[in-house]
């Protein structure tokens, strides 16, 4: 919208409340605490472990890509895959090498790249393409207009830019919190995030069979818990308590890969992580 001023010389001006104020006043920013519009509202999330599932091999992966197909038949759905093994292997040798975080985040971008192609050639004859991360953002909505289903590398493209962690030098923003924010972004129904544990424990199952499995808690809960490891990455919580669309994730067991279809129609079955905002 345009104004003209009343002086005479008939200029147009923008009729905006930020066009003379800070982009940085908190007052400012709180004025621009808007609904947003959920962009794909009948799509759902489903981000599939690289080192969980698909490092896994056939006998694992094999009964997903099963599971995946089945939902294709009801549901729109955009997977997110990570890296593996091999991603891990890399951090070693960059963090020997002393490599900043920008740079392990192109080489875990590559890594998840090529488990996305893996599995779009397993879920190829049910339709569904593999997008490369140039085009992704933008063409989503017209590929998954025009097919079942679209798989992307998880991994965000911040690359040189990825935040500084906190501790170390792993870029914090893995597949788990890409598959969030896209999520977030486009207004998708739900987020499943497969991984080869029911959930969240109260200690690592892996070590310590003793450990209680917790069905539901909010980001509050697991940063007062201090847990020592978790089934996501960390910076997961920061972006459920900010998130104004996605209230919450679901972490499941992809070895049962029946949880995966439950969990995509909205059933409890693994563990519920929601936000505090």
């Amino acid at each position: 919208m345009t104004t003209i001023l009343d002086n005479g010389d008939r200029r147009h001006h923008l009729n905006s409340i930020l066009m003379r104020e800070s982009l940085l006043d908190k007052e400012v920013e709180k004025s621009t605490e808007t609904p947003v519009i959920r962009m794909l509202p009948d799509t759902y999330v489903v981000k599939i472990g690289g080192r969980s599932i698909l490092d896994a091999g056939k006998a694992v992966t094999y009964p997903v890509v099963e599971a995946l197909a089945n939902l294709l038949d009801s549901k729109k759905l955009i997977i997110g895959t990570g890296g593996g093994a091999r991603s891990r292997h890399v951090f070693s040798i960059g963090i020997d090498l002393g490599m900043p975080s920008g740079v392990l985040a192109e080489l875990a971008q590559a890594d998840a790249l090529g488990n996305a192609h893996i599995l779009g050639a397993l879920l190829a004859p049910y339709g569904v393409v593999a997008i490369p991360p140039e085009i992704f953002g933008h063409l989503l909505p017209l590929f998954i207009r025009s097919v079942p289903g679209v798989i992307f590398t998880g991994v965000p493209p911040y690359s040189l830019w990825e935040h500084p962690p906190a501790i170390g030098r792993i870029p914090p923003h893995g597949s788990d919190s890409g598959s969030f924010l896209l999520a977030e972004c486009f207004g998708c129904q739900n987020v499943t995030l497969v991984k080869d544990v029911d959930g969240l424990y109260t200690e690592d199952p892996k070590t310590n069979s003793n450990a209680s499995f917790i069905s539901e808690i909010s980001t509050t809960e697991i940063r007062k818990g201090n847990f020592e490891t978790l089934p996501f990455e960390r910076i997961l919580l920061d972006l459920l308590d900010n998130s104004r669309l996605q209230k919450q994730v679901q972490i499941v067991n992809g070895l049962d890969s029946d949880k995966i279809r439950a969990a995509v129609n909205g059933e409890k079955v693994g563990t519920i992580v929601y936000g505090d905002r």
